[in-house]
């Protein structure tokens, strides 16, 4: 039976612990036990102790809510946790990994901190990779469309500190492209979802878990994209292929996926 973390490379535990909630909570009002979390996450190798703590420390910073029925434990999402997987909703469904817009323009952000402030300096800098940022030169970085950074800024108490401008279409796009990020290395992340998908179902226990897997395994590609415009890519750019594999496999598993939900997760109206 295949594990969650065999190659090492994969998403970890906690995110397959969003994309379970993602896929089985959001936009429903109910908790769901934590024993039937623990069953369907043993099932992929994951202990007891793990999924526990998981819940625990999830519950502890407000991720989850803690609800209590008789002996058991239902734990429910948060309003903050909600916002976190709609937003992983929306990059799978709407967004989506290839972007084919011609005119989305780019977004440039610029700041200068002092050593004082190394600290700021590096989450600003995590939090601008995060958003889809790469760095053209020291203290220059650049992300198609028009991501917000307003939210970064002052979510870090750096307003003064950065200068954000937009280009509707720079003359020079494709060459921001090679210079700011590693496309090599994006492409190879779609390419090991093609190679562990595209040959057959991996050998998890059933369609419940595999849809889990599936999505998890997606996710952690399309996080990481910084969703650079189709035309400055190769014309066999494998996020294509690997969309168009993601939602096939998808649509095979999603009734058997539902069925087994409905037997084996126990939920609880809030």
């Amino acid at each position: 039976m295949a594990h969650l973390d065999e190659t090492g490379s994969g998403p970890r535990p906690k995110s397959v612990m969003l994309t379970f909630l993602g896929i089985h909570l959001l936009g429903r009002p109910a908790a769901i036990y934590s024993g039937s979390v623990i069953d369907v996450f043993a099932r992929v190798g994951v202990s007891e102790e793990a999924v526990r703590s998981t819940l625990t420390r999830m519950a502890g910073t407000g991720l989850l809510t803690r609800h209590r029925h008789g002996r058991k434990v239902y734990f429910g999402l948060s309003e903050r946790l909600a916002a976190v997987l709609e937003d992983g909703r929306r990059r799978i469904w709407e967004t989506g990994a290839v972007n084919r817009s011609a005119d989305g323009g780019w977004t440039l952000v610029g700041f200068s901190l002092p050593d004082t402030r190394r600290g700021d300096r590096h989450d600003l800098r995590r939090q601008l990779t995060w958003a889809g940022f790469g760095l053209l030169q020291n203290g220059l970085w650049v992300a198609p469309g028009t991501p917000d950074v307003t939210a970064i800024v002052e979510q870090l108490g750096l307003d003064g500190h950065v200068t954000v401008f937009t280009e509707a279409q720079p003359a020079e796009a494709a060459s921001l492209v090679r210079k700011a990020f590693d496309t090599a290395t994006i492409a190879s992340r779609y390419q090991e979802f093609l190679d562990k998908w595209d040959a057959g179902k991996p050998a998890f226990p059933d369609d419940l878990t595999r849809q889990l897997v599936l999505h998890a395994d997606w996710l952690h590609v399309v996080r990481r994209d910084p969703h650079l415009p189709a035309e400055h890519l190769p014309a066999d750019w494998p996020a294509i292929q690997a969309e168009t594999l993601f939602r096939k496999l998808d649509e095979d598993l999603r009734e058997g996926a539902a069925a087994l939900a409905a037997e084996t997760l126990e939920l609880m109206p809030t």
